[in-house]
C-alpha cells in the first residue's frame, strides 16, 4: 500500500489522451506513413526525428494536437524535398491528418468503471491539452462526458496553469488529486503546487513528454487505472 495519505482528497482530475483513451499510437502510425512517403529522401529514424524537431519548434505557434502536427509534417516535407513537395504528397499528408481526426475513441481498460465508482463521492474534472474541437469530439464519442463536473482544455500543463484553474474553480490544492500518464504534464506540476498525483503510465510516450529525473517527488504509480481505487 502507498504511504501517501489521500484521505483529504475531494476533487480528482483526469488527463484524457492515453489516460482515458488511446491517442499516442495514432501519432506513431502517422509518422510511419510519413516516413514511407519520403523514404527516397531519408531513413525512417531521420525522418521521425525531423518531424519531432519541427513539431516541438512549432508548439508555441500551433499548440498541441493533430492539426498542428499535420502543419509541422507539411513544413518538414517542404524542407526534406527542398520545397519540391508534389500535390500528391500534400494530399497524402492531409489525408493522414483526416484519418487521425476520424479515428475511433477506444477507452483504456477499467476507465468507465473507475469514473462510475468515483463520481458519487468526488468532484471529477477532465483536464487535457490539445485542440479544443478535437478534444470535444473525442469526449463526446467516448461516452464519458456525464461523469465530469467540469472539462478544461488548456494550452499548457505547467504549475501556473493548474494553479490558475484550481483557483478559478475554488479548489484547495491540498484536496486535489490528478491522474495521468505523463510525468511531465500530469504529475510533477501538481506536486510542485502542493497537490497529489497518481501516475498511470501508457506503453508509448511522446519524446517531448519524457523527463530525466523525478528525484525528490513523492507520488504513486499504478499499472492499471483501476488500481487508483485502492487508495481512495
Amino acid at each position: 500500500m502507498s504511504t501517501i495519505d489521500y484521505s483529504n482528497i475531494n476533487v480528482i482530475g483526469f488527463d484524457a489522451d492515453d489516460t482515458l483513451w488511446i491517442n499516442e499510437n495514432f501519432f506513431r502510425e502517422a509518422e510511419q506513413k510519413f516516413a514511407m512517403l519520403f523514404s527516397n529522401y531519408e531513413t525512417e529514424n531521420k525522418l521521425t526525428h525531423e518531424i519531432m524537431k519541427t513539431e516541438v519548434q512549432n508548439l508555441p505557434i500551433y499548440g498541441y494536437g493533430i492539426k498542428g502536427f499535420i502543419l509541422s509534417m507539411m513544413e518538414c516535407a517542404n524542407e526534406i524535398t527542398s520545397n519540391n513537395i508534389s500535390p500528391e504528397q500534400v494530399n497524402t499528408i492531409l489525408n493522414i491528418g483526416k484519418e487521425m481526426l476520424n479515428k475511433p475513441v477506444d477507452l483504456l481498460p477499467g476507465v468507465e468503471e473507475v469514473l462510475q465508482r468515483l463520481n458519487p463521492n468526488f468532484r471529477i474534472l477532465l483536464i487535457t491539452k490539445g485542440d479544443l474541437l478535437d478534444q470535444e469530439r473525442k469526449l463526446e464519442k467516448s461516452g464519458l462526458v456525464k461523469y465530469f463536473h467540469h472539462v478544461e482544455v488548456v494550452s499548457e500543463k505547467k504549475p501556473k496553469n493548474y494553479q490558475d484553474l484550481l483557483d478559478h474553480l475554488k479548489v484547495n490544492t491540498t484536496e486535489f488529486l490528478m491522474v495521468g500518464n505523463s510525468l511531465k504534464s500530469d504529475i510533477l506540476p501538481l506536486l510542485d503546487i502542493g497537490a497529489q498525483a497518481i501516475h498511470v503510465p501508457f506503453h508509448t510516450t511522446w519524446e517531448h513528454e519524457k523527463v530525466d529525473c523525478v528525484k525528490g517527488y513523492n507520488y504513486q504509480t499504478v499499472d492499471n487505472i483501476k488500481n487508483i481505487l485502492d487508495f481512495l
